[in-house]
């Protein structure tokens, strides 16, 4: 059994096909791998590099690069930490370690049932109502744990037995 996502390569391939001979065709193909397949799938980055004539090196670093473009599903909701100094100073870092608690998850990690994904971010541009968070492409401010708590039983769809996706795979390596 495989741990790779799933992916669909006809639709990388016509995203590819569509824009390579665009000026600056890179960014462009990510997003719209990204946009139709959800993430960047590191199979799709040997086609990628061939279309455009550079090397998978190449390819990798730009994707590594952005912290837009992930290599992996993400969960139903993308919740982002703001990590700046201003938002540091009124409180996130203390948000930050409930908020993990509270998913059980660690940044870059989605929750096994594929409701949420974390992510650090530096600076929502909301620094005068910090502690912000993103969720999914709204930015709320002001996040106390009990602000995160009660926005997450509203986003829930399932009961919280949250395991992340990292240790589950560390766990089966054992």
């Amino acid at each position: 059994m495989t741990n790779r996502a799933q992916w669909n390569s006809e639709q990388v391939e016509q995203v590819i096909a569509s824009l390579q001979d665009t000026p600056g065709a890179l960014l462009p193909i990510l997003h719209g791998i990204q946009d139709t397949q959800g993430f960047v799938p590191p199979d799709a980055v040997p086609m990628i590099a061939d279309a455009l004539n550079q090397t998978s090196a190449e390819i990798h670093g730009v994707i590594s690069f952005y912290h837009h473009f992930r290599t992996f599903p993400s969960g139903q909701n993308i919740l982002q930490i703001c990590r700046a100094e201003a938002c540091q100073a009124r409180g996130s870092r203390t948000l930050e370690e409930h908020v993990k608690a509270k998913l059980q998850v660690d940044y870059h990690t989605t929750t096994l049932d594929q409701e949420f994904t974390l992510e650090p971010v530096y600076c929502l541009g909301n620094c005068a109502c910090g502690p912000s968070i993103r969720v999914n492409d709204e930015i709320v401010g002001r996040v106390t744990n009990e602000k995160f708590d009660q926005l997450v039983d509203e986003l829930t769809t399932v009961e919280l037995g949250i395991v992340s996706l990292g240790s589950t795979a560390l766990e089966s390596q054992s």
